[in-house]
């Protein structure tokens, strides 16, 4: 299926829609142990669930298209070098950045080492964003505490994954099994 979910605001008609994404996420939650919504608020924020994405280019001059600020790419916006981590530490080398099934596990195996090495819970979604954006470096020097805009957008994520939840707790076909 091409470009995004027609309604991304709704955790159960994403899944509706999409039902290899709710196999996938199901899948990744059992495997990192990291909550369904946050993970899905993750790529939500990272890509707008736009299998393609990339970030915007520079311009040269103000006007000539010039290089992206990152090597991030796909639904979960993993760089070149966090993307080689997970592919030699899972050795999951047949991973595609634009494969949903893919950047859902990768976003998991990521949250899941900043749970593991930084003690952040897996629910709580806005201090595992932080570390998903700045690195789990960076979070522990604390460099985001000065970025206004990474503060918003983690209490973006953390809003978002707490709707998705209650909706995934409502709708009856994807109610989370314990």
């Amino acid at each position: 299926m091409a470009g995004p979910p027609s309604n991304s605001e709704d955790l159960c008609k994403i899944f509706e829609e999409r039902p290899r994404w709710h196999r996938a996420a199901a899948a990744a939650e059992k495997r990192w142990r990291i909550p369904t919504y946050v993970m899905m608020a993750v790529v939500y924020k990272e890509s707008g669930y736009v299998a393609k994405a990339r970030p915007p280019r520079g311009r040269l001059l103000g006007v000539v298209p010039w290089k992206r600020a990152s090597s991030a790419y796909g639904f979960a916006q993993a760089t070149d070098e966090a993307w080689s981590d997970y592919l030699r530490e899972t050795r999951n080398r047949s991973s595609d950045r634009d494969d949903f099934a893919d950047a859902i596990d990768f976003v998991g195996w990521y949250l899941n080492r900043s749970h593991r090495h930084l003690g952040i819970a897996p629910e709580d979604a806005r201090n595992l964003y932080l570390t998903y954006y700045a690195g789990m470096g960076g979070y522990s020097r604390g460099t985001w505490r000065n970025n206004e805009w990474l503060k918003d957008a983690a209490a973006r994520v953390a809003k978002r994954a707490s709707r998705y939840e209650r909706q995934l707790g409502g709708c009856r076909a994807f109610r989370r099994r314990r």
